[in-house]
């Protein structure tokens, strides 16, 4: 049961990467405009975290829903959620009216402190899928069994 739990949180979040990624990809400008409207890195770093960040995100939710290297990829999962749900409370705690940027777009929302609930929410849920993807390593219909073999008898089954 645990393995087919495993599977749907895995094509789930890394559905969600790759989605994220590749609204992003197409504009880096306004991926660099969502990191930099977050005022939290020095100007010399929003370029290549904006540029970087949606190939990051495509690469985790590819490794995901193909089950390669799973644990890794859960473990750079909520890592990156982590960082989220901290970058949205900080905009929502210094009174910051910025879109997250999640999906695209970035910059100034004036509804956004509305939002703020619901994204992080959201990425908690996320980030309990990943953290779960972390603590069952393999799931069912996934690279990782080809590559490595069950090491107990119930991983098998």
């Amino acid at each position: 049961m645990k393995e087919w739990f495993g599977l749907a949180a895995r094509l789930v979040v890394g559905a969600v990467w790759i989605v994220a990624g590749a609204i992003k990809l197409p504009d880096p400008a306004s991926s660099v405009q969502a990191v930099r409207a977050y005022q939290l890195l020095p100007s010399s770093m929003v370029p290549t975290v904006g540029q970087l960040l949606p190939v990051i995100e495509i690469v985790i939710g590819l490794a995901l829903v193909v089950g390669v290297l799973t644990r890794g990829a859960a473990v750079a999962s909520a890592l990156l959620l982590v960082g989220f749900i901290a970058a949205i409370w900080s905009v929502w705690a210094r009174g910051l009216t910025i879109d997250c940027g999640c999906f695209g777009g970035g910059g100034f929302d004036p509804n956004a402190a509305s939002k703020y609930p619901w994204e992080i929410a959201r990425d908690v849920g996320l980030l309990l899928l990943s953290g779960y993807l972390v603590w069952v390593g393999r799931t069912r219909l996934a690279v990782d069994r080809l590559l490595f073999h069950p090491t107990t008898a119930s991983e098998g089954s």
